[in-house]
Formats: C-alpha cells, structure tokens, sequence
C-alpha cells in the first residue's frame, strides 16, 4: 500500500491542483480501468501519465497523438513482410498498443475508422486479431485526452469504453500558480515494481463492497433513470473495481458509501449531465456529518482563492486579519465536527491539517509583505 500512496503524493507534488485527476487515474490503475481526460492543451494531461509510468518499473508503455490521418500502423504495428511472403495479413505489434500495460491517446477522438474499429476491442475486451491469431493484450488501463468532447455520432462507443471521465483546467488558484512559476525543488521519483503493482490490483479485488452499499446504487440507479440519465448494466458493473480502489487508497478494507461520489465522473452521458449525478449522489451517499464537512472544505477553497499569497497583494492587513479569523473559526468548526463524528476523522484531519498549512503560507507571505 505503502507504494502506491507514496506515488500519490509524489504526482501531486509534481502536477498542482490535479488531486481529482491523479486520484482518478490511480484509482483506474488499481481497478483496471481506463481514464479520459478532456481539457485545454498545456493542463499537463500527457506528462501525467508519462510521470505515472516512471514510478513503475516494468511497467511498458505507449504514447501516441492520433489524427484523422493516423494509421493503424502507428498505432498497431506495420505488417510483417515475411508475414505476406506467406499469404498471412499479420503485424509486428512489438511496443505499440497491443503489447503493452499502460497506453496515453493523446486527441483520442480524432481517430479515424481505421484505427477505432480495432481500438474498441482491445480496450474493452483487452484481445487484438492479428491475422488468424487472437492475442490476449497486457493492457491495463488507457489514459485518453481530448481538448474536447466528441461531436461525431460514430465515437460514442469508444467514450463509453472510458469509465472515468475527468474535466481538467488550468490553474485556478493564484497561490498555486505563484508555486508553479517559483523553482522548484528536484523530487526523488517513488518507485515501485510491476508485480508489486500487479499485488496490490489483487489486493484491490479482496475489498468488501457491502450489501447496503450495493443496496444504495441500485436506488441511485433509480433516481438518475427517473431524470433521464441511464448509464448502461455495463458501467454499473464496471463500477465495482472502481469503489473498491478508492477504498484501499483511503486505506480501508471496505467500501463506505462515501466512495460512491467518485461515480459522479462515471455515471453521466452528456456534459451537461454532471451537475445533475453528482447532486443526486451526494443526497444518498454522505452522511450528514460527511455533507457538514464538505461545506467547511467548500468555505475553506473560498478563502483559499481569496487570500492566497497572489491575493495578499491586493488586499489590505484589515482583510487579511479578516481572513485568519474566518480560517480560524473553520478549524474549530471541523475540529468539533470531527469529535463529535469519529467516522469522518481521517478526512478532518486531511482539512485540518490542508487549513494549517495555508495560515504558515499565509503569515509567511504577509511577514514578506510588510518587509518589502
């Protein structure tokens, strides 16, 4: 277990305001699934990935940009000359897709038919026909990207193969984009091997997932059908590994309902779906203790935004003593929800402790200020 977080923090480190990402795609990882990635250029969308795959060593991997050009011998590998020789239509498919355990598609939905056909069945059936032969792939997840959702109505089955879908931005944050901007230190990469990867996904597939929590998709099911949203049996089912990756990243043995919220990047058909399923979600799988929390953490990402050390510059020592005392006041608040909730102490603690290092920044950058 000690790996994989160890991998978290380091990706988090590297690719700031990208936790749901780095989060979602580890998870993926975990549960052998696979991750879109739909944002801008320069969100670090491939870096993410090519980081992830020094982590683990063993692990291959293949990157390609596809185009409406592309052929599937980029892709696939080009046809064996002795192959023909012999009347066989077969390829050499040694490192491209077919061979190996983590894939990056950059501009998926650029793809043409040529290469979607074939795509579609190695991604989900994790099977490739090459000539007469049918080859079980070692493909493990692939992490798609797109500057945007697919418009043509032919590419919906390859958006459906992707069972988490995660929108990414640019920096939000004007304190993070000052981190970005200043030097950086050089991290030591966190390591880990192909079979301990290949552990940890078995010990992933041992998470209980318990009944009332099975109980609680099928009503949530309901609830999304009821508002037009029905996500395929498939995806439900495909669901499953999922909970319990984000189980055993928190480090637990079991599946709580609070790890049904990750289906809010799961369950939706159309963009404009999203608001909808994660509302319906959060009203069936957060305890109100949990819901209480969350409002702190919203409250304490506003005054995040507000007083970050970019914002320090802009406001004035009045607002900025203001703003100790409304952080202060969200800690206490947390500090007894936690007490009076022991179910939610390790996610308070997580705020409480995010909350206390933002005030060392804060008064850091404040101390800066009046030296100037």
């Amino acid at each position: 277990m000690g790996n994989v977080t160890e991998i978290k923090d380091y990706l988090n480190a590297q690719f700031l305001e990208r936790e749901a990402e780095v989060e979602a795609i580890l998870t993926a990882v975990l549960a052998k699934q696979h991750t879109l990635l739909i944002g801008p250029a320069g969100t670090g969308k491939s870096a993410l990935a090519s980081e992830l795959h020094r982590c683990i060593d063993g692990l291959s991997y293949f990157q390609w940009l596809l185009t409406k050009f592309s052929t599937p011998e980029e892709v696939f590998g080009p046809l064996s000359l002795a192959g023909l020789e012999r009347d066989e239509y077969v390829r050499n498919i040694e490192g491209k897709l077919p061979t190996v355990h983590l894939a990056f598609l950059d501009e998926i939905f650029k793809s043409n038919s040529a290469v979607l056909n074939a795509l579609l069945t190695l991604i989900n059936e994790r099977i490739f026909y090459n000539g007469g032969d049918v080859l079980e792939a070692p493909l493990m997840t692939v992490i798609g990207a797109s500057n945007e959702y697919p418009e043509s109505e032919g590419l919906e089955a390859l958006f459906d193969r992707f069972l988490l879908r995660m929108e990414t931005r640019y920096i939000q944050s004007d304190q993070t984009f000052l981190k970005l901007l200043a030097p950086s230190k050089k991290l030591i990469v966190p390591k880990m091997t192909l079979e301990e990867l290949e552990d940890e996904q078995f010990a992933v597939s041992l998470i209980d997932i318990p009944r009332h929590v099975l109980e609680k998709l099928v009503v949530v099911r309901g609830d999304l059908k009821n508002e037009g949203v029905q996500a395929s049996d498939r995806r439900y089912k495909q669901s499953l590994p999922i909970l319990q990756a984000r189980a055993y990243l928190q480090g637990r043995a079991e599946v709580r309902l609070s790890d049904l919220l990750l289906l809010q990047h799961a369950l939706w058909e159309t963009p404009e779906q999203q608001g909808l399923v994660k509302d319906v979600l959060e009203s069936h799988c957060l305890l109100k203790s949990e819901q209480e929390l969350q409002k702190l953490a919203s409250v304490y990402q506003t005054l995040h935004q507000k007083y970050g050390v970019m914002g320090t510059l802009n406001v004035t020592d009045e607002e900025i003593a203001e703003g100790n005392m409304q952080l202060k006041e969200v800690t206490q608040r947390v500090a007894a929800l936690m007490k009076s909730n022991p179910e939610i102490e390790t996610e308070s603690q997580q705020l409480l402790t995010d909350i206390q290092a933002f005030q060392a920044s804060l008064a850091a950058a404040t101390l800066d200020i009046e030296g100037v």
